[in-house]
């Protein structure tokens, strides 16, 4: 059975093997093996092979729509953002600025397309529920990324379609991914409802600590400057949390700082000074990391309604270690 770093490691391999990024014109495809070959956790493939195992089977039965999930994240981070105005990914200039807006939508194409064809070279005997699976994760992503642009102007944005948004943008494609995983290793079908479950409980959790890292992270760890979200007045959970909390004085604070754009990078840093001031008072910190712990008891609470005769209790390790670490990293 294998854990995280062999599982990412054949992901590694399996993507750079691919065929399609040979192909010509060269002009649409290096943008995609550009984005592909600047490596990440690979954490939707690395867990719809989870999920496979987890049951007993070989990764095999899902590798290769396991890769397709990876290339389908990776092309919905290229239209985003070309959408966001997004200069750096991962330490690198985005596609967009390396290239262009044409080329990043149109490489992005490709993928989406490179995608759709691996994922439909799941097993014949599970290839319609696959299928359908992989559809309604597309599906949702767009959804959600709809959402996240309409609140962009919304002063009103609750709690509730926040976490909404963060489902479908975010967790669509860990519970997704999951779901495949034990769709191909033959689950029954509660059991894959379960295993969805966790996995979007789990999606809202790592979605929910990636906002407060934005703010709270060693920034030497994090790998760009803390603050970003506040710099660019998104409406994240802190944010929506921190009115929901705050007293009228502080809330109309918190509202007219994220409605007032900083003229220069000295006023961005005293913006992000000012926020964290008003989220401290009301120990904001404290009760997000609350929030996140209980979407994780709950993420727990699903895994363990699965049928405990159906699964390895290896292959179960392997998976809860590997979450609990993504759910576990340092502020």
């Amino acid at each position: 059975m294998k854990d995280y770093d062999q599982l990412r490691q054949a992901t590694e391999a399996g993507i750079a093997a691919l065929d399609i990024w040979r192909n010509e014109p060269r002009s649409l495809y290096a943008p995609a093996t550009y984005v592909l070959g600047q490596g990440g956790k690979r954490i939707r493939p690395v867990l719809a092979m989870m999920a496979c195992q987890l049951f007993g089977k070989d990764t095999q039965e899902v590798f290769l729509p396991a890769l397709g999930l990876e290339v389908f994240h990776n092309f919905t981070l290229l239209h985003d953002d070309v959408m966001d105005k997004a200069e750096m990914r991962h330490g690198k200039p985005t596609v967009h600025v390396k290239w262009n807006a044409n080329a990043a939508i149109l490489s992005g194409d490709a993928m989406f397309a490179a995608a759709c064809s691996l994922v439909a070279q799941a097993s014949v005997n599970c290839l319609p529920e696959v299928l359908r699976a992989f559809n309604a994760i597309a599906l949702g992503v767009c959804e959600g990324q709809q959402y996240d642009m309409e609140f962009e102007s919304r002063p009103d944005v609750t709690l509730a379609e926040y976490m909404e948004m963060i489902r479908l943008k975010t967790a669509v494609l860990i519970a997704g991914s999951l779901q495949i995983g034990g769709i191909a290793a033959g689950a029954g079908k509660a059991d894959v409802r379960h295993l969805y479950d966790y996995g979007n409980k789990i999606g809202l959790a790592f979605q929910l600590q990636d906002d407060l890292l934005d703010l709270y992270a060693d920034q030497a760890k994090f790998g760009k400057k803390t603050g970003g979200d506040i710099r660019e007045n998104k409406k994240t959970y802190l944010f929506i949390k921190g009115l929901e909390v705050a007293d009228e004085a502080d809330g109309k604070r918190l509202r007219e700082l994220f409605a007032t754009p900083a003229r220069s990078q000295e006023e961005n840093d005293e913006k992000v000074i000012r926020v964290k001031a008003l989220y401290e008072k009301t120990n904001l910190r404290s009760l997000v990391e609350k929030d996140i712990e209980d979407l994780f008891e709950q993420a727990r609470a699903e895994l363990s309604k699965i049928d405990a005769t159906a699964i390895s209790a290896q292959g179960k390790k392997i998976l809860t270690d590997f979450v609990a670490g993504l759910l576990g990293r340092e502020y």
